[in-house]
């Protein structure tokens, strides 16, 4: 299984759209809210996630409904006083020990619904207050009639191999002994295959660059 997908939870695309059901779902006594700090979640010991009674989003929180789970509605909450969190946190890598697989896909749709609608009140094209609709899964100008989307970037993730050896690499501020198969973003015109390419040729020339090893080897 993929780490961060594989939510159990049915997100209900179907009731985006119908104000009236959303807000029956948002009324059931038995609705979630997902607690968060920041952008972290409060593990409960169990391998799951600390969820709260929906009342204490509170009255000016832009809820977005995550999906149900046995007939229950689950949700995030998204503040628009407070400041975006920041983008990257270590706290991130740990929680693959801690929380079961399943947890961990509900919290990447919280995680990155929060963090986009934090960094996306204001509209791209006439630069107005944007308001939620479609349950907190998109935002929409009153001023122009935009409409935004969470936006979903695909990357490549490689391990490269030469001679019997893997390339891997890792961050000055990853815990020792932790490192990874390269990775990047696909940039736009740019196949899988050529993304793989100059992505490895970038990381391992930059590291290999600050080691005083010269240049990337050549056939």
């Amino acid at each position: 299984m993929i780490t961060f997908t594989g939510s159990p939870l049915d997100r209900a695309d179907h009731l985006r759209e119908r104000p009236e059901a959303l807000a029956v779902a948002a009324a059931d006594p038995r609705a979630r809210l997902l607690k968060l700090d920041g952008l972290e979640p409060e593990p409960d010991g169990a391998g799951g996630m600390t969820w709260l009674p929906l009342a204490e989003a509170g009255e000016e929180a832009e809820l977005i409904l995550l999906g149900f789970g046995d007939g229950i509605p689950y949700f995030a909450a998204s503040h628009p006083a407070e400041a975006p969190a920041p983008a990257r946190s270590m706290a991130v890598l740990g929680l693959a020990d801690l929380l079961r697989p399943e947890q961990l896909g509900i919290y990447a749709a919280a995680r990155s619904l929060v963090d986009w609608h934090a960094r996306h009140r204001f509209c791209a094209v006439s630069g107005h207050r944007t308001e939620v609709f479609r349950a907190g899964w998109g935002r929409r100008c009153p001023s122009c009639g935009a409409q935004h989307f969470p936006r979903t970037d695909p990357v490549v993730i490689m391990l490269a191999e030469y001679r019997g050896h893997a390339l891997i690499g890792r961050q000055p501020s990853w815990p020792a002994g932790r490192y990874s198969a390269l990775a990047g973003f696909i940039e736009p015109g740019e196949s899988i295959e050529e993304a793989v390419r100059r992505e490895t040729l970038e990381e391992a020339r930059s590291v290999m660059s600050r080691a005083n090893h010269g240049p990337f080897p050549r056939r």
